[in-house]
């Protein structure tokens, strides 16, 4: 795994869980902090769910912990939880200073939470000009804690993580949408479809999750992977339409510019973070490790460095698999449509060349995950663009 962001845990006997740099490390900060009043001691858990707006999903995103992460990694969607739902629609905070099991049917969420000792919590919801960003929770040990005064003591620190997390997806968002705005100005040039970047983007999501116990990997970690992994190729843009949109096989040399998609690529990235002032952007090095490593091959065969094993970030590593796999599923103007059993041999057989094998098994090990994805993300008809879409047929076969 590169080292630009590795994550940064504390000694196993550090009781404060899950530092892992960006907003997680701000919010561990604040958090102690707050548990430095008195009156606030007993705020054993603070954490931060994001809401996809797209997915009508929750994501676990951010948190600092006394103890263990009660839902680490976890997503699911929004509406079958009626206690945020609530708070999502009426902006009023839920407490519950004496919580109980879950009744029958419930959604587990409750017993979760009394066996790691909480039991009391406050919810308050993220919001922005009618746009749901999520939810913080707050959670402590002591039944009755969350009062009118305790309430009032947090209410500071509690508007700060709003700005603070409002301020980090706003960046995030604005990096997002000066890229795609590039990505759909030039759609007529591109091979790739809405639809692919959702599936491939939610595969490298799938992946990192599977990875993160292994690689201790946090909830942020996974969710910058999500966000920026449909930006991997962006510097397409900048090929020559006389080599994007060839019909028939590119010569060598032709095949060398098309190469350079990797490295313009990197040069718009860093060219919109500075022309949009995001020099604060969180996981940048994520964003242009993604960029700047989906070809190489972890053989040390692929390009543009020759990189090879774990010298590859492992975003890098991820959106590999997820981008061949998605390419090799998804029927395209040059071939049909690969099925999963058939596109999953391949990639085992090119585990340890062309893919880390931890990368491929993370994917495959939940078949039912993929079909998920292939379902909720479906082409549309007409999706394709107008360029030639032979640089994807010969990407199977580089490395």
């Amino acid at each position: 795994m590169g080292t630009a962001h590795a994550p940064s845990f504390v000694t196993a006997d550090d009781p404060w869980v899950g530092l892992n740099g960006g907003l997680e490390a701000q919010l561990a900060g604040l958090h102690r902090e707050i548990r430095a009043k008195p009156e606030l001691a007993t705020i054993d858990r603070i954490a931060v769910a994001v809401h996809d707006s797209a997915s009508g999903r929750l994501r676990t995103f951010v948190e600092s912990n006394i103890g263990s992460r009660p839902f680490d990694r976890f997503s699911d969607r929004l509406e079958l939880h009626p206690t945020l739902a609530a708070v999502a629609t009426t902006g009023i905070p839920f407490i519950n200073n004496a919580i109980g099991g879950d009744p029958a049917g419930g959604d587990g969420l409750n017993d979760r939470l009394r066996s790691l000792g909480l039991r009391s919590r406050y919810i308050v919801r993220i919001h922005r000009s009618g746009t749901l960003y999520g939810f913080i929770f707050f959670n402590s040990g002591r039944p009755g804690f969350f009062t009118e005064a305790t309430v009032a003591a947090l209410t500071p620190y509690r508007r700060l993580i709003d700005v603070l997390v409002v301020g980090t997806l706003t960046s995030q968002r604005t990096m997002l949408a000066a890229v795609r705005s590039a990505l759909q100005v030039s759609h007529y040039r591109n091979e790739e479809t809405g639809a692919h970047l959702d599936r491939m983007s939610r595969y490298a999501e799938l992946i990192a999750q599977t990875l993160a116990a292994r690689y201790l990997l946090s909830d942020e970690f996974v969710e910058y992977v999500l966000q920026y992994a449909p930006l991997h190729d962006i510097g397409k843009v900048a090929v020559p339409d006389h080599i994007l949109l060839k019909r028939g096989k590119l010569l060598p040399e032709e095949y060398e510019v098309m190469k350079t998609h990797v490295a313009k690529g990197v040069e718009i990235i860093d060219a919109m973070i500075h022309d949009h002032g995001l020099e604060a952007l969180p996981y940048r090095d994520l964003l242009r490790n993604v960029v700047a490593h989906h070809h190489e091959c972890y053989d040390g065969s692929g390009y543009p460095h020759g990189l090879a094993g774990e010298a590859i970030s492992l975003e890098g590593r991820i959106v590999a698999v997820a981008d061949v796999f998605d390419a090799l599923t998804s029927q395209r103007p040059y071939k049909e449509a690969w099925s999963n059993d058939t596109a999953a041999a391949f990639l085992r057989a090119q585990a340890g060349r062309r893919f880390d094998p931890a990368c491929v098994e993370a994917l495959l090990a939940d078949p039912e995950a993929i079909r998920d994805i292939q379902q909720r993300f479906r082409e549309t008809p007409g999706g394709f663009g107008l360029a030639a879409l032979r640089h994807r047929a010969a990407q199977a076969a580089a490395c």
